[in-house]
C-alpha cells in the first residue's frame, strides 16, 4: 500500500478519475486493458468479493482510517491517492459518494452463448441509454432471479460509473454480454422471447403458458418509444402489464421489476 497525497490535478495516475472519458476507460480496441470506476465503499466491496482486480484508489484523507480502511487492507500493493475534498471534487467533476473511488480492471467480455448457457431467465435490454435505468434493471435482475443480461450495442455500458453505483454493485453479480444479432437468434439457444410492449395481440403478464415457459428471454425497450416494431415481430410473445387509472406504461426500470417477479422461473 502506497498512500500518495496529491496537491495537483496533474498528478500522474489520477487522470483515470477525471480526464479520461467513459469511452477511453472502456478501451474497445483492447478489452483486456479496459478500466471502470467503482464508487462508494459498499460497491467496491461487492466488486472485490466478486473477484474484480483493483488498480488504484482515490479517497478523502479521513476515509483512509475510516470507511476505506478495510478496502485498502484488501487491495494489496496499489496506489491510494488522497487529498482535500475540494481538490478531489475538482478532479472528478462531482462530490464523491462516501468519499471513495476505485479504478478496477474490466474483465474480458462474455459471449451471448456463455450468458445463455443453462439460463432459465434472461433479460434483453434494447436501446436503454439512461445510466440510472441500467443500474436499476441490473439490481432488480440480481434480486429477482434473472440468470443473465444481454444488451444491444445501442444501450448504455453497464460499467458506466453511475450505472454501477445505482446498481449497488449488482452489475458484478449477474453475467452479461452485448447482443449484436436479432432477438430471434436467442431461439437457437433454447430460449423463447417475450417482448414487453402494448399491442393488439399481447398477452397478460400472468398468462399461464407464458409463465410456465421453461426458458425465457424478457425483452425490454427504450425509455421513450419502447421496442421497435421489427423487434416485437421477432419475438415469440408480446406481453403487457395490466394497468389501472388509464396509465399506459411504466418506466422501464419499474416494468422490469414487475416482469422479473411475475415471470420468474418456477
Amino acid at each position: 500500500m502506497a498512500i500518495i497525497d496529491i496537491t495537483s490535478l496533474n498528478h500522474p495516475g489520477v487522470e483515470i478519475y477525471g480526464r479520461l472519458t467513459e469511452a477511453q476507460l472502456r478501451n474497445r480496441l483492447d478489452p483486456g486493458q479496459g478500466i471502470f470506476i467503482a464508487e462508494s465503499p459498499k460497491v467496491i466491496r461487492v466488486a472485490l468479493d466478486a473477484g474484480y482486480e483493483p488498480l488504484s484508489l482515490l479517497c478523502e484523507r479521513r476515509h483512509i482510517t475510516g470507511d476505506a480502511a478495510d478496502i485498502i487492507g484488501r487491495c494489496g500493493d496499489i496506489p491510494v491517492f488522497t487529498g482535500d475534498r475540494d481538490l478531489l471534487a475538482s478532479l472528478t467533476g462531482y462530490t464523491l459518494t462516501r468519499g471513495v473511488l476505485c479504478a478496477m480492471r474490466r474483465p474480458m467480455p462474455l459471449s451471448v452463448e456463455e450468458v445463455c448457457r443453462g439460463a432459465r431467465r434472461v433479460v434483453v435490454i434494447d436501446s436503454v441509454v439512461d445510466t440510472t435505468n441500467i443500474g436499476a434493471i441490473f439490481r432488480s435482475a440480481a434480486a429477482l432471479g434473472i440468470d443473465g443480461v444481454l444488451l444491444t450495442t445501442t444501450s448504455c455500458d453497464p460499467f458506466n460509473r453511475r450505472a454501477v453505483r445505482v446498481s449497488m454493485g449488482s452489475v458484478f453479480l449477474v453475467p452479461w454480454a452485448w447482443l449484436d444479432a436479432p432477438v430471434s437468434t436467442l431461439n437457437d439457444f433454447g430460449l423463447k422471447t417475450a417482448a414487453m410492449a402494448l399491442s393488439d395481440d399481447s398477452v397478460s403478464i400472468d398468462d399461464t403458458t407464458l409463465m410456465n415457459e421453461p426458458r425465457l428471454a424478457i425483452v425490454m425497450g427504450t425509455e421513450g418509444d419502447g421496442l421497435a416494431k421489427n423487434v416485437i415481430a421477432d419475438c415469440d410473445y408480446v406481453v403487457r402489464i395490466p394497468m389501472s387509472h388509464c396509465v399506459d406504461s411504466l418506466n422501464v426500470a419499474a416494468a422490469s421489476a414487475v416482469a422479473f417477479w411475475q415471470l420468474r422461473a418456477r
